[in-house]
């Protein structure tokens, strides 16, 4: 054992939390809530998107899917940067991106011009969800923690519902280029007190400098190191298996696949489309309160959610009709609320894995999973559409296969994950949990922060809570 792992470990001071607490965690929430908000809107654009940029189903889903991709990739670069850089210089940096990619869409005259906006979006709102989350941490006791993270969540749903019960109406009413550039004030008006006001950390609490950081060779460690914990890869396998069938209808499908497929009206569109939001919201609370009672919850509640999703699924796609009744696809939107909140779960599993100078890098890999997941499916959904003269029961179907290949995967990573957990809270990793007070080996190979936080599963987004979008056509 070397002589870091041997030390005893450092006891750090609980931040304080309190009502500065929440004015500077708020200033946070608002600029994700903004992110989610711009995220969402192609979701309520996407015929008209269709109609301005001339193209078909395949070259539709290409817009959710770079931004998409550009989320992905940019997680883990991310949760480094939040690491060492701080919030609050990733988060300004965030909010002028998204800010510049929507101002970029709404003005853009051609379909690539529209494309690199949107990337551009995508590369500031993959800075938001995962800074919001190290606000909570450092601002909050580490028994609030979870807390917070669940309503960030929450919060940014709410950006969904702004989506559909705002923008889409102002769409309709004034146009492309009003509503899109319009939108874009609410990003500059999150940045000034974003500024003025937020910081990373109270006074008096400052993290304690990452050993060896100015090293070469330190980002592939501090991700190599991060990857080789069964957590962080159970995490991400978590949020890709539960997290993408609601964003892909959210993001991209859902719209047309109702009116088109099902033959209802876009005002009753709309409404189930917000009815997932609604549901999503509602549930994240009550996952989040089981799994805070009973950790052991964790594993049956997101294989559970998956069956259920995939038993709504295949009922909707082979009802034996032209057109699923309303009772079903009303179960169905409700059921995928319930995506957003499981997802939280793989950061549940990521977050003891890992001590605290890791988390945003750990985080960046969990946020990952959802989003490569949901990439994936919208472009075969298109891809198959194209293929099939638009036969949505084939191309939703494709769904079916990624929910088996991360319940392979959950399945086959569970027991070492929740072995070295054990160990960890059997050393004694965990102790300052109950205390409040956070406990850390700053120098050690693997070791553990001292906080074995409860998930954040009614967090939602990412989720990532991204995570999820409405979007009529995400």
């Amino acid at each position: 054992m070397s002589s870091a792992s041997a030390a005893s470990p450092t006891v750090f001071k609980d931040p304080p939390g309190g009502r500065k607490a929440v004015l500077v965690w708020s200033i946070g929430v608002a600029v994700y809530f903004v992110a989610v908000i711009f995220r969402t809107s192609l979701g309520v654009a996407g015929l008209e998107a269709a109609d301005r940029f001339h193209v078909n189903a395949s070259a539709l889903s290409t817009f959710s899917l770079l931004q998409l991709l550009v989320y992905a990739g940019m997680q883990i670069p991310v949760g480094l940067m939040v690491d060492r850089l701080g919030t609050k210089k990733v988060l300004t940096l965030g909010a002028v991106l998204f800010t510049a990619g929507q101002i970029g869409f709404a003005l853009s005259p051609s379909f690539g011009m529209a494309l690199a906006a949107r990337a551009l979006l995508g590369c500031g709102d993959a800075m938001t969800f995962i800074s919001v989350l190290r606000l909570g941490t450092r601002w909050f006791p580490a028994r609030r923690a979870p807390l917070m993270a669940q309503l960030a969540g929450l919060v940014g749903m709410a950006g969904n519902l702004i989506s559909t019960l705002v923008l889409a109406p102002v769409l309709h009413g004034v146009g492309w280029v009003p509503a899109f550039a319009g939108s874009a004030v609410a990003g500059l008006v999150v940045l000034v007190p974003l500024v003025l006001f937020l910081r990373d950390h109270p006074e008096g609490h400052e993290p304690a400098p990452q050993a060896g950081s100015g090293t070469r060779g330190f980002v592939r460690r501090q991700i190599a190191d991060s990857w080789r914990e069964p957590g962080t890869k159970l995490g991400l396998w978590v949020h890709f298996t539960t997290q993408f069938p609601a964003m892909v209808f959210l993001l991209l499908w859902g719209m047309p696949f109702l009116v088109e497929a099902q033959g209802l009206s876009r005002t009753t569109a709309g409404g189930l489309l917000t009815l997932v939001v609604a549901s999503n919201m509602a549930l994240g609370l009550v996952y989040g309160q089981i799994i805070g009672r009973r950790q052991s919850s964790r594993i049956p509640l997101a294989l559970g959610t998956v069956a259920v999703t995939a038993l709504l699924w295949g009922s909707v796609l082979a009802y034996p009709g032209d057109h699923a009744p309303m009772w079903l696809l009303i179960a169905l939107c409700l059921v995928l609320g319930t995506c957003g909140p499981a997802s939280m779960i793989g950061f549940d599993f990521a977050r003891p894995a890992n001590p605290a100078e890791r988390q945003g890098t750990a985080s960046g890999i969990t946020n990952m999973g959802g989003f490569i997941a949901s990439m994936t499916t919208l472009l075969v959904v298109g891809l198959l559409l194209d293929a099939t003269g638009d036969d949505y029961r084939i191309a939703f179907s494709s769904v079916f296969v990624l929910e088996l290949l991360g319940i392979a995967q959950i399945l086959r990573l569970r027991g070492r994950a929740l072995a070295r957990e054990r160990e960890r809270v059997g050393a004694g990793t965990g102790a300052g949990v109950a205390a409040g007070t956070a406990v850390a080996a700053p120098q050690a190979p693997a070791p553990a922060p001292g906080v074995t936080a409860v998930a954040a599963a009614g967090a939602g987004a990412g989720a990532p809570v991204g995570p999820p979008d409405p979007q009529p056509a995400r």
